[in-house]
């Protein structure tokens, strides 16, 4: 027998125990899969083989080759799925629902397809649905069985439009298949009438369209008569009893009918994307005696398989023949050029990794968060996780670098660093959908970091009220159960970043999910506020030395945004003088320094300030100004901002 994925593996598990007979798979769905070896490889296993020496309800674990019978693709489509299955012993790779039908669902006497698109199709089995079809048509007066001329009824029953379409009447139909396939008899040997039911399998592509998340109120008519069927096919003893399995087959649980996925009749498993072990086999599939690759790549396999950990095998598959298609060499750059640019995409757009080639030396002051984070991220290279932080909170007003800190940890921290984008949606259920298939890749990435930016204004609330339907709390609750799940400590560091820490909701930001909370504040002396300028200078392009630099007036409320908008006012007059002006740039930024007045939201900057006091978890990131402040005395001065600025 050969060996299964692990998600097919539970499936299996599930079914034989004869506890589930419905099963709900979701994630990476639209993956290929691999199906044992390619014709001319060893033998698979046999039906017979697959069930030997276990209890009566089995799936197969086996392979089979593709054949018309089973519902087989054609040669060229074989090859788009596999493009390793020309070479004898290689491995088989298909698309799911095919490997459901041939290797899950080998030993059964019936599998059925549906979806809304294509309508039911009999993958396996068509002489016994059609003998169904005709004693339901002398029944009910209908004509399912009723052939186009000159067709014949083979194994594999997908003749356009004999079959019903709409979900009701397909649903409906293939109940009474499914009730009538289980009380057939047969004679035996002795001439007794014994039970012959058959074994059927039913798999539900795009089950979210067929049972959509929606209101109680919205189920009327034909979608509660859809959902309550599929309900009773988990739920119905009769069914659950038999050799009869049932799979829905969606890209998120959240965008399925709420009722099904809270079902306990049912089992949801999810379909991973490969790990780097599970990749290293795919590509030596994929390009074993290829001399293109042996001659383009700069990469063994075993590394290259690595390097391309949080794709799905189709985007594996898309980078290698891009490459080796049009002759360009498979460098590191080119692969991690790739692989960025085909996550993203597979990601929809949720997520962007982070690039810099700056690090931490390029961040003028916060010494001391700094040291932190390059320690961690020492921790982090040398896989010393017990150490290590599920997350870190960075406060700090507008303007103090929360950014600009996390984008220089990515160029030296040695991992992944991707930052979330904008995951809401504002169709029912995509929000959740999509936070699904954001944890999902990065679950794939092995060690990642994840980039909350603004993070007051995206991670949700609890009680959201239902000003939204709901959709921040089931934000907040899935965020909350992912940055708790200690398994993930070392393998995904979570950092939120805002000015208004006080708006996340204390059970994210609590010990446990966000451990270290750094607070990030303006220059508070003057040399430290001369580094920061300068540092500005250099970013805006000025060509100038420190030296050459003016010093900044002694105003602690003088932050990263302040200077760069000095330094562009200088430039503005610098660039716009006429002939007979011989200001120099030095002087001109000292007569703008001199004119310049600071933000006239001095309190709302100050909570800010006091704010990130209040969160921070070590002594040591705050300014001398801050340290003896005991927190009676921060909330009695936040409380008196709250009032001055308007938030009572």
């Amino acid at each position: 027998m050969s060996s299964l994925l692990p998600w097919a593996e539970e499936m299996r598990q599930r079914f034989r125990a004869g506890s589930t007979s419905q099963f709900i798979l979701y994630g990476s769905i639209h993956d290929v899969v691999p199906a044992g070896p390619a014709p001319g490889g060893p033998t698979p296993a046999s039906a017979s083989e697959v069930a030997a020496g276990t209890p009566e309800l089995e799936l197969g674990g086996g392979s089979a080759s593709p054949s018309e019978g089973s519902g087989g693709s054609s040669p060229a489509r074989a090859s788009a799925e596999a493009p390793a299955a020309a070479r004898a012993g290689a491995q088989r790779y298909v698309s799911l629902p095919r490997f459901l039908t041939e290797v899950m669902f080998e030993p059964f006497d019936v599998v059925l397809h549906y979806d809304r698109g294509r309508g039911l199709r009999v993958k396996k089995g068509g002489p016994h649905f059609y003998k169904y079809l005709e004693a339901f048509d002398a029944f009910q007066g209908t004509n399912w069985a009723k052939l186009p001329d000159g067709a014949e009824i083979g194994d594999s029953l997908d003749l356009a439009n004999l079959l019903p379409r709409d979900a009701p009447r397909a649903l409906e139909l293939i109940h009474r298949f499914l009730r009538g396939s289980q009380s057939l008899t047969r004679i035996d040997s002795a001439g007794r009438r014994v039970p012959a039911p058959l074994k059927v399998a039913v798999v539900l592509e795009y089950a979210h369209f067929i049972a959509p998340r929606a209101d109680a109120v919205q189920l009327a008519g034909e979608r509660s008569q859809v959902l309550i069927q599929l309900l009773e096919w988990a739920s119905d003893p009769a069914i659950l009893g038999a050799f009869v399995a049932t799979v829905l087959i969606t890209d998120t649980l959240a965008t399925l009918n709420q009722t099904l996925v809270e079902s306990p009749y049912n089992a949801k498993i999810q379909v991973r994307l490969p790990t780097a072990e599970e990749l290293v086999s795919y590509v030596h599939d994929l390009t074993a005696g290829d001399k293109a690759f042996d001659r383009l790549s700069d990469l063994p396999r075993e590394q290259l398989a690595a390097r391309l950990v949080g794709l799905s095998r189709v985007n594996v598959r898309a980078l290698i023949l891009r490459a080796l298609r049009n002759e360009q060499r498979l460098t590191h750059k080119f692969i991690a050029q790739l692989r960025k640019e085909l996550i993203e995409k597979q990601a929809g757009g949720l997520v962007e990794f982070v690039e810099s080639r700056r690090t931490l030396d390029a961040v003028a002051g916060h010494q001391e968060a700094k040291a932190w984070l390059r320690q961690d991220a020492q921790l982090l290279r040398r896989g010393a996780v017990r150490a290590l932080p599920m997350g870190y909170l960075i406060a700090g007003r507008i303007g103090t670098g929360k950014t600009f800190l996390v984008t220089c940890l990515a160029g030296e921290v040695g991992v992944p660093v991707v930052e979330l984008k904008n995951f809401r949606d504002k169709w029912v259920g995509a929000t959740e959908g999509n936070l699904e298939k954001i944890f999902s890749i990065l679950h794939a990435l092995g060690q990642v970091i994840v980039f909350v930016d603004e993070a007051d204004q995206v991670t949700g609330r609890r009680d959201s009220g239902t000003g939204d339907g709901g959709v921040s709390g089931r934000v907040y609750g899935m965020l909350a159960r992912e940055m708790s799940d200690t398994t993930n400590r070392g393998k995904i560091l979570w950092i939120f970043a805002t000015s208004r820490p006080d708006l996340v909701e204390v059970d994210l930001k609590r010990q446990g999910r966000l451990d270290v909370h750094i607070p990030l504040f303006p220059p508070q002396d003057p040399e430290s506020r001369h580094d920061l300028f300068y540092a500005m200078a250099r970013k805006t392009g000025l060509d100038l030395t420190a030296e050459e630099l003016p010093f900044l007036p002694d105003n602690p409320q003088i932050g990263g945004n302040e200077m760069e908008g000095i330094l562009v006012r200088a430039l503005r007059l610098y660039e716009s003088r006429s002939d007979d002006d011989s200001r120099t740039l030095p002087t001109i930024i000292e007569e703008v320094i001199a004119d310049f007045r600071p933000s006239a939201h001095i309190d709302r900057l100050e909570l800010m300030d006091l704010l990130a006091v209040k969160e921070c978890t070590d002594h040591r990131f705050l300014p001398p100004r801050y340290r003896d402040l005991s927190l009676g005395e921060v909330n009695r001065r936040i409380a008196e901002l709250r009032v001055r600025v308007g938030e009572t």
